[in-house]
């Protein structure tokens, strides 16, 4: 899949991008490489519109002008679902920071203007 890039050179990207890039093509070279040798000449030329299967998941659809189409993307379910729940827990410091800065705040309007008004809201039940 050709991935769009940004700059000639890559010297601002972290390290471990560049070496996973440098491994992404160094893998797609020998694959090439393998695909050459293994088949004969005739047989090398793929349509680009050929629908095409990703090691990553998901079906893609290469244009001409090396534009990419995702046509489908194959997710297990239970890892669908492990994600999600490490996104809940992670929400749920967030939630606690938000829950004590509203608070916080709160606080200081009360102190730095009296006047202020303080809203409760009290729920009584009474048995008939």
């Amino acid at each position: 899949m050709a991935e769009p890039r940004f700059a000639s050179d890559d010297d601002d990207l972290p390290r471990t991008f560049r070496r996973e890039r440098e491994a992404r093509d160094r893998e797609a070279r020998e694959r090439e490489m393998a695909a050459a040798a293994a088949a004969p000449a005739a047989d090398a030329f793929v349509p680009s519109s050929h629908a095409q299967a990703d090691t990553y998941g998901y079906d893609y659809q290469m244009a001409g002008d090396g534009q990419v189409t995702v046509t489908r993307l194959r997710i297990p379910f239970l890892h669908l679902v492990a994600f999600f729940l490490k996104a809940v827990v992670a929400a749920i410091p967030a939630l606690i920071l938000l829950t004590v800065l509203l608070w916080g705040l709160g606080q200081g309007l009360k102190s730095f203007v009296p006047g202020f008004r303080h809203f409760e809201i009290i729920v009584k039940s009474t048995t008939p």
